[in-house]
């Protein structure tokens, strides 16, 4: 995997990791997509719909079928936002509350894992070149002046 392309790289490590925590949500019966949605809703005051989107990088199609199977399934419940009729606000019910625990846990041992087995050099590095390649696809300046010729 040295010689393949940054993206390949990166591509390829979030998939095995992606499927590692499909494989653990799996075990209560249910998605990494839900695990993540979870810890991105506030257990106390619940989170805005609208909100929890951009929070999570999802769109809106992919994240309101997420939301109708959380529905489904007795993790969340909906209610209008009192501070704005317009808006809604998704909370946990119990089972969810215990659900966002149980995906906390996984992410948490995951962190552990990595912390205990990579030098935090390492680590520092990895994480600075992470942001460093986040704040150059944001800035969307790659492709700006670059025209792509297929050969």
């Amino acid at each position: 995997m040295r010689d393949k392309t940054i993206d390949y790289t990166l591509r390829a490590t979030w998939m095995s990791i992606s499927k590692m925590y499909n494989e653990q949500a799996a075990v209560k019966g249910s998605t990494m997509a839900t695990g993540f949605a979870l810890i991105s809703i506030d257990p106390i005051d619940g989170t805005p719909s609208t909100a929890l989107g951009p929070k999570m990088g999802m769109e809106a199609t992919s994240l309101s079928r997420t939301l109708k199977t959380m529905e489904e399934k007795g993790l969340i419940s909906r209610k209008k936002n009192p501070e704005d009729g317009r808006s809604v606000l998704i909370h946990l019910t119990e089972f969810g509350l215990e659900m966002r625990n149980f995906s906390k846990s996984v992410v948490k041992s995951f962190d552990t894992a990595v912390k205990e087995n990579i030098e935090q050099e390492k680590l520092n590095t990895f994480l600075e070149v992470a942001h460093k390649i986040n704040d150059l696809v944001s800035q969307k300046n790659i492709f700006k002046h670059k025209t792509i010729v297929n050969k």
